[in-house]
């Protein structure tokens, strides 16, 4: 896919995780510029910085490093996010907010603040500048034992469509999609794993590796570099015509 993001700015939350840091390489290659951000500054990058994304202050401070150094943004990829695994019974308000806050809140935080400079892009890019927010095949289907998490994503998906089709009714030129993820290999993945083994839904790690992958159409699970691969086509101008969109990349789970 090299090129298809050739001159882009692009900035990527939660640049750390499998997700994040497989779309960090991902757009680097395609060419694109990005400024990589996570609570701890990201190890690559064209620009990496530390990052709150529950912080307001700390997303304008992003803005205006980006406003003087750039001046647009062509790409937003909102992939930040935390998972709480408990029953309903034993789920604190205070973890509910907290996932919430990481999950939810900062949509509306990131677009406020990077508007203006997405805006900019909007004038100039062919195909129009490109927010994506990474949902989850839990923001379309119920999970036991993930209330909040299935909560935080479904509102993700649906603010993007809000967005989406306000956007375009506004003639920004921004396209607003969301990509829901689905059994990928990632430091988040393997802790679900483990709390479900503390929990006693699984005996063992192995087995609950074994049961996600079994969940799979395809009888495995995701390497983070194929949710990337996704991201990079929203983000092109190949995408130029979806907006509101849903990309799911699940290996048909939620198709069987």
């Amino acid at each position: 896919m090299g090129g298809v993001l050739e001159g882009a700015v692009a900035l990527v939350t939660g640049a750390s995780g499998g997700i994040g840091s497989a779309t960090v390489t991902a757009m680097l290659e395609a060419g694109a510029e990005v400024i990589a951000t996570d609570l701890r500054a990201p190890e690559i990058g064209t620009l990496t910085l530390a990052h709150d994304v529950t912080d307001e202050q700390d997303w304008q401070k992003i803005a205006a490093t980006i406003q003087e150094r750039w001046g647009r943004l062509d790409v937003l990829v909102n992939n930040a996010g935390v998972v709480k695994i408990a029953t309903i019974e034993e789920h604190s308000l205070a973890d509910w907010r907290r996932v919430m806050a990481v999950n939810a809140d900062s949509m509306l935080l990131s677009h406020k603040a990077m508007l203006p400079l997405l805006k900019e892009a909007g004038k100039t890019r062919e195909g129009g500048a490109s927010i994506i927010n990474i949902s989850s095949t839990s923001g379309l289907v119920g999970n036991s034992f993930s209330a909040a998490y299935g909560a935080s994503k479904g509102a993700v998906r649906l603010f993007s469509k809000c967005a989406a089709i306000e956007f375009a009714a506004l003639r920004y030129n921004i396209r607003v999609n969301s990509v829901h993820p689905g059994g990928v290999k990632t430091n988040m993945s393997e802790h679900i794993f483990a709390t479900f083994v503390k929990l006693g839904l699984a005996p063992d790690l192995e087995t609950a590796r074994a049961e996600a992958d079994r969940l799979m159409a395809m009888g495995r699970t995701c390497d983070p570099k194929e949710i990337a691969s996704g991201i990079v086509f929203l983000g092109s101008t190949g995408a130029s015509f979806m907006t509101g969109s849903e990309l799911v990349i699940d290996g048909g789970w939620t198709a069987s």
